[in-house]
């Protein structure tokens, strides 16, 4: 199976990539994932092409540079499917992490893959609708998420104070659902170059943590990796390393080995 990907490389010059796949056949009949053997109708037979569904997804063992040319490369694919017991931790992992209902969901898995316009669309109709001022506090909330993921900061820092307000009202100042707002707070005066706030509100996060949750809450590990990386941002290395390191202890026992934040770390 071969593709070809024309992207810019970091220069400017384009650069085409021809990467050559090889697939274990003998795999396949074990799998659920349908494909079909096309040889006989391809246009190049002697390609032995194979068919796959959209929602086929394989699992790149290797990827190696070719020594007789540079811009040629080899990937090795192991096709998977819902018997795979690596790729069915990280589903349900991913489950977990979009834990909310109905439209809010749908809304969570749109910030996720980065569909800011529409997501920000479906938050401004639900806020229309908001029955409770707990749900008006959680949809200001997400609203700063995704202008803070899209660098917005002024504007993520304006609904993320909207929610914070609104559950200050009825919650108390170690309420643990007032930490990830915190948090956010937090987030944006980091990425605006203002380190002293962000060390006072992820503080403000750490210390609800360390009254309402085990000290292996993946939560910790959150609060550690952004606190560690202030001082990173700061020049104080030693600090920041002493926080990278709790937060990967952490996440070596929370989440299964193959989990994103876990390479973060």
């Amino acid at each position: 199976m071969n593709f070809v990907n024309d992207s810019p490389h970091e220069s400017t010059e384009n650069v085409s990539v021809i990467f050559i796949m090889t697939i274990d056949q003998s795999k396949l009949s074990n799998s659920n994932t349908q494909f079909a053997i096309i040889d006989k109708y391809s246009a190049v037979p002697s390609e032995q092409e194979i068919l796959f569904t959209m929602h086929s997804v394989f699992r790149a063992v290797e990827i190696k540079q070719m020594a007789e040319n540079s811009r040629l490369w080899e990937a090795h694919l192991t096709i998977t499917d819902e018997n795979d017991p690596q790729l069915s931790t990280l589903t349900d992992r991913i489950k977990q992490e979009i834990n909310d209902e109905g439209w809010h969901r749908m809304d969570k898995l749109m910030l996720k893959v980065g569909h800011f316009d529409q997501a920000e669309e479906l938050y401004n109709e639900l806020l229309k609708n908001a029955s409770t001022e707990s749900n008006r506090a959680h949809i200001y909330q997400q609203l700063g998420i995704s202008k803070n993921d899209q660098g917005k900061y002024p504007e993520a820092s304006k609904f993320y104070e909207k929610s914070l307000e609104i559950k200050r009202k009825t919650l108390s100042e170690d309420d643990d659902a007032l930490a990830p707002i915190y948090s956010n707070i937090g987030s944006v005066h980091t990425n605006m170059g203002e380190y002293s706030k962000a060390l006072e509100f992820y503080e403000k996060s750490l210390k609800i943590h360390e009254i309402s949750l085990p000290t292996n809450h993946s939560d910790f590990a959150s609060s550690y990796n952004n606190i560690g990386h202030v001082y990173n941002n700061m020049g104080e290395y030693s600090k920041a390393l002493e926080f990278y390191e709790k937060s990967l202890k952490i996440h070596e026992i929370s989440l299964p080995p193959n989990h994103t934040s876990l390479a973060t770390s």
